[in-house]
């Protein structure tokens, strides 16, 4: 409720799990260097705010606020790990597919009935949040990569960005609210179901978008840099 809602920390073992996880991953082959721990600290920091803060309890209320939760979690967290803990031994799928899977996986736990199964227990739920995380790091570890080809990693960014643009605007324009966990819990915020949705639709088609547009901006500058100043004075003939 929303006069109680920043009392509504609490602590959750599985989130404090994967922190633990997390860290035990990066001390055994994770990336050292200033920017390797700074990305860390941050990975785990979002981590902790996204399931021991009041935002959490937010999202069993608001369609929105799980929205927000899932883009924090695929857009920021996942990238951010995908720098601390870097590519080493290669892709386990072609970059294409890493695309399709997470796109996937993302459609996936956004369907109205298994959203609605994700919240009933804590299994379910944290299957959604492992799988939106560690699908998204795989695409970012891929992605963020200086061995990975850069047109590669654009199109994938590309493509990514307009799957999730498709399901932000379903969610903008559909007629009537489809999640059924949150038909009553909308009201004392002062949102309607389908307001809610639509908010979600939202930050979805426009916010999520922009750690992928900055990701593809890197790779252009990137590739910019890479290009020696010989052949860019040619080029600009």
């Amino acid at each position: 409720m929303p006069h109680d809602l920043w009392l509504r920390w609490a602590f959750d073992p599985f989130a404090a799990i994967l922190m633990v996880a997390v860290l035990g991953v990066w001390l055994v082959s994770g990336r050292r260097d200033s920017f390797g721990r700074s990305a860390l600290g941050a990975a785990l920091a979002l981590i902790f705010v996204a399931f021991f803060s009041p935002l959490c309890g937010l999202t069993t209320a608001l369609f929105s606020a799980r929205v927000a939760h899932h883009v924090i979690l695929i857009g920021i967290i996942a990238p951010l790990a995908a720098i601390a803990l870097p590519w080493r031994s290669g892709p386990l799928l072609p970059l294409s597919a890493l695309t399709l899977l997470n796109a996937l996986t993302v459609w996936l736990w956004h369907a109205p009935s298994a959203y609605e199964w994700a919240t009933v227990r804590a299994g379910p739920y944290w299957l959604m949040q492992l799988s939106l995380l560690t699908t998204s790091w795989l695409l970012w570890r891929e992605v963020l990569s200086p061995l990975a080809r850069t047109g590669a990693a654009l199109i994938a960014l590309v493509a990514f960005i307009a799957q999730m643009g498709l399901l932000g605007g379903l969610l903008v324009f559909a007629p009537y609210p489809v999640y059924a966990p949150h038909l009553a819990t909308t009201a004392p915020f002062g949102l309607s179901a389908l307001a809610d949705q639509q908010l979600a639709g939202l930050l979805m088609w426009v916010p999520a978008m922009a750690p992928y547009l900055l990701a593809g901006l890197w790779l252009v500058l990137r590739l910019t840099n890479a290009v020696p100043s010989h052949r860019r004075q040619g080029l600009s003939r």
